[in-house]
């Protein structure tokens, strides 16, 4: 590379540094000009495109220094992560391995290999890979972390416990490890525990995510302690910092459900009902979290016929392919519908590990793309499960996401959006009529066999008694339920927002009218 060509790159990234995106842009350009097989210059590209949130730009400049240079260890780096953040697992994984091989030292390919093999269902070998990690350095605070998220969802809490506290042994601030503990739900804080999380957040030195994820293991301690106004004060502050970190468009639903009204018209569905990948294979789960989604995954999972996956990203990002998403699906084919499907099953493939016929995707907000299901897969299972709206605002309100439900970090904002999704799921009644299977939380735990009974009538399944008897069903569990759905079906925690009944009052003022008609149809 010329002086001048270099001076130019290192201006460049400087500006990238900077967040000059532009003026970085405009500079990488200038190199590329002179020297088109600058792989170093694509690569900075590539990332002004990935911070821009251009990702397929980003993928394409980062594979075309790659077939330039192949062993360009950075670029392949980057394309690694871009293809773990877009969650494309399987393609991810040959590229951490390539890392790996040519650096069997290399602590972020390791890492991230560890966590592609948890979230596909390779528990074990994450296990595996996360020892290894802690042999070479047990003081990894991050590490033991994350391994103590894995033994949670595999129901191992001693194991799960024993993390967290290596965890916090080694770095006693880190709070999404404390949170860790907190999200146990079943674990109990000691005296000593109580008045460490107190001394960090009295200290200057903590950080905001620390302090966030204290706080609302601090709202959980005082909760099992029956201080309900310090469990209640504690949570709204670790909502609070939470929310200031994680911006919420009120808008955005109200304007979705607008659209696919105008989109979803009866002559759209005419013309492309029935047309999509024929599969019927998956069972879509949806609605808000805290619901009682996860309840319902367990006893589906417990039926020979089904298999549990997890939360898969997979739909989301597919309806983000489609431009200008609803309005963009007017201009779509019947072949378009055929192989969007088809994508979506290629793409979750790697979570299934049986032979099970039928397989359950629970994610959710996939609510917001119930029509899109029914184009695409039209042969797919759609199952809404609704909870009582203070119940699950409650409940919403005492959790910590690591990622997504930016509306669940203030109760004014949690009873919009609740509201805003009942409008949409009665928009997607009314449009496709019985495609959508609703399972109210309160009725399965007031009657269990008789809603199970239901909801597999609706998958055109036989009665499996096994599905009564979920808890006893081995499976990794991902989600906060994961505890409650090793123990059998009970009433706790359906009332459990009537001892925060005094601070509501936001809650109940957004909810309005559907405070009272929260219900909807039921197939």
């Amino acid at each position: 590379m010329s002086e001048s060509g270099a001076a130019t790159l290192a201006r460049a990234a400087a500006a990238f540094e900077a967040n000059d995106l532009p003026g970085a842009e405009r500079l990488v350009r200038e190199r590329l000009q002179q020297a088109p097989e600058d792989v170093a210059a694509l690569r900075l590209l590539a990332a002004i495109a990935a911070r821009s949130g251009h990702d397929a730009p980003a993928e394409q400049l980062l594979r075309r220094a790659l077939a330039m240079a192949p062993d360009f260890t950075l670029a392949r780096q980057d394309l690694a992560r871009l293809l773990y953040r877009l969650h494309r697992y399987a393609e991810a994984l040959p590229e951490f391995d390539r890392l790996i091989a040519a650096d069997p030292n290399h602590l972020g390919a390791r890492n991230l290999k560890a966590s592609i093999l948890d979230r596909t269902g390779e528990h074990e070998a994450a296990i595996a890979l996360y020892h290894e990690l802690l042999a070479e350095e047990p003081g990894r605070a991050r590490v033991w972390m994350t391994m103590g998220h894995v033994f949670k969802a595999l129901g191992r809490i001693d194991e799960a416990i024993d993390a967290y506290r290596q965890s916090i042994a080694a770095e006693p601030g880190l709070g999404e490890s404390w949170w860790g503990l907190a999200n146990l739900k079943t674990f109990r804080f000691t005296a000593e525990d109580l008045a460490a999380i107190d001394g960090l957040l009295a200290s200057a030195k903590v950080s905001t995510d620390d302090r966030l994820h204290l706080g609302f293991a601090l709202g959980k301690a005082r909760e099992d302690l029956g201080d309900d106004a310090a469990a209640f004060a504690a949570y709204a502050e670790g909502n609070h910092l939470r929310r200031s970190a994680v911006p919420h468009d009120p808008a955005m639903l109200p304007s979705l459900t607008a659209r696919s009204a105008a989109t979803f018209t009866s002559d759209l569905i005419a013309r492309h009902i029935g047309v999509g990948d024929p599969a019927a294979d998956p069972i879509f789960i949806v609605g808000l979290p805290r619901s009682g989604s996860t309840l319902v995954e367990q006893i589906l999972a417990s039926h020979p016929a089904i298999e549990a996956t997890m939360e898969l990203p997979d739909l989301p990002r597919l309806a983000g392919m489609i431009p200008n998403y609803p309005g963009g699906l007017a201009s779509l084919t019947a072949a378009d519908l055929r192989q969007i499907g088809a994508r979506y099953l290629a793409t979750t493939r790697i979570q299934r590990k049986t032979d099970r016929p039928f397989f359950v995707d629970k994610l959710p907000a996939n609510f917001l793309f119930a029509g899109l299901i029914c184009l695409i897969l039209p042969n797919a299972k759609i199952v809404d499960v609704r909870r009582h709206p203070l119940g699950c605002g409650v409940s919403l309100f005492r959790q910590h996401f690591a990622t997504g439900h930016a509306f669940a970090y203030d109760l004014a904002e949690i009873g919009r959006y609740y509201a805003d999704y009942v409008k949409l799921m009665a928009l997607w009644d009314e449009r496709f009529p019985g495609a959508v299977h609703r399972l109210v939380y309160d009725d399965l735990v007031a009657d269990a066999e008789g809603e199970v009974r239901r909801l597999l009538g609706y998958l055109g399944l036989p009665f499996d008694p096994a599905c009564l008897r979920f808890h006893e069903t081995a499976r990794a569990v991902r989600t906060p339920s994961a505890e409650q759905v090793r123990r059998p079906l009970n009433m706790d925690g359906l009332d459990q927002w009537r001892r925060y009944a005094p601070w509501l009052g936001p809650l109940e003022a957004a909810l309005g009218d559907t405070l009272e008609n929260w219900r909807g149809e039921k197939a």
